[in-house]
């Protein structure tokens, strides 16, 4: 049986859901003759550990307490019954994972996963890779730091797997990767890579109104709860990022071009959510309408999409034709076409649910068990 020690970090959705994978497929990985032994999991205030490392595990009734406490929205120091485990702060956390990581990165190995939405996990990431342990990521913040930063995570790309950063269970990283590594030259990629948008743009192009359209879309959860932070199209500008950098191209977050779907003056620090939703949306309505017609009577449809072009990055809306992948596009379904010489005339296109907890744990899951060789 091949053990894959790992330490979770973040416990939130996709991070709850992870442990919720892992416990209820022992059997089936069982029989794959692969063990995930977790041996830590972390949230923003506090890192519990087994009283063991190097042998022992947190058993599968308290990853399912982990879940209990963390969906009650609790701290991990809230956990009742902690048994023979170890807490530590959070400023203490960081530097007991680099020890862990240089004991276990020489020995049985250690797979450090990062299912947050931190920016500050981006330094024991890129250390613990230099003492051979793995990564794996869902959170983007790593990936879309300074180019410093990514060269160091990317420095060892075996021991790094991130399908879930860019279309959660969708298999868009590993679909590069299998170009680049042929010699088939990318030059372009076009999509839309996110779910909320996708519904979004789909739902306007039927001629609802887009405040009302975004009303229906935060109640039904397809938002964030400040819809600004979908509708500013930053997200979509990282994965941009991380698609683009893949492809070699030595830029930062500051060289895409973003469009945001509302002005300045709507920004968060200077209307409030509420206030946003019930008299700033409503004035973008209008402006939408007539670019949604225009593209109509141009034969094409709307998307908020990516582009990356040659030395071009940009993020925004853009007319596409209707009959294409993206233009066919309905709900919050992810789509990425990708050309280059191979894929030419026609491009390879990829679709399917790109957003979702349960999805991107399963993305997630799946680049763990990928990094299996790597281990005893």
């Amino acid at each position: 049986m091949k053990n894959i020690p790992l330490i979770l970090m973040g416990c939130g959705g996709v991070g709850r859901h992870l442990l919720q994978h892992i416990v209820s497929c022992r059997l089936l990985h069982a029989k794959l003759g692969v063990h995930l032994r977790v041996v830590g999991v972390s949230d923003s205030k506090s890192l519990v550990l087994t009283s063991d490392v190097i042998k022992a595990e947190l058993n599968d009734n308290f990853l399912s307490e982990v879940c209990r406490v963390k969906s009650d929205g609790s701290s991990l120091s809230k956990l009742n019954d902690l048994g023979d485990c170890k807490v530590f702060s959070n400023s203490e956390s960081r530097a007991k994972i680099l020890d862990i990581a240089s004991v276990l990165g020489k020995s049985t190995g250690l797979a450090l996963v990062d299912c947050s939405a931190s920016s500050e996990t981006t330094g024991v990431l890129t250390q613990v890779v230099d003492l051979g342990c793995c990564v794996v990521l869902a959170n983007k913040k790593p990936l879309t730091s300074t180019l410093e930063d990514y060269d160091k995570l990317v420095s060892y790309p075996r021991r790094i797997r991130h399908e879930s950063t860019v279309g959660a269970g969708l298999p868009v990283i590993s679909s590069l990767n299998r170009i680049i590594s042929s010699g088939d030259p990318i030059h372009r990629i076009i999509g839309s890579l996110s779910g909320t948008l996708g519904y979004v743009m789909s739902e306007v192009e039927d001629g609802k109104p887009l405040s009302q359209v975004v009303k229906t879309a935060k109640s039904l959860g397809y938002t964030e709860p400040d819809p600004r932070d979908d509708l500013g199209g930053m997200d979509v500008a990282r994965k941009a990022l991380i698609l683009a950098r893949l492809l070699g191209r030595q830029i930062s977050l500051d060289s895409i071009k973003i469009e945001s779907l509302y002005p300045k003056e709507m920004e968060p620090g200077v209307m409030s959510v509420q206030d946003f939703m019930e008299n700033g949306l409503v004035k973008l309505d209008n402006n939408m309408q007539e670019r949604v017609k225009k593209a109509s009577l141009n034969g094409n449809v709307l998307r908020y999409v990516c582009v990356i072009d040659g030395s071009r990055c940009e993020v925004g809306l853009q007319e596409l034709p209707k009959n294409s992948a993206l233009g066919r596009l309905r709900g919050s379904d992810n789509v990425l076409e990708i050309y280059s010489r191979c894929y030419n005339e026609q491009p390879l296109v990829i679709q399917g649910a790109g957003a979702g907890n349960d999805t991107t744990a399963a993305g997630v899951l799946a680049d763990i068990l990928d990094l299996q060789d790597l281990f005893p």
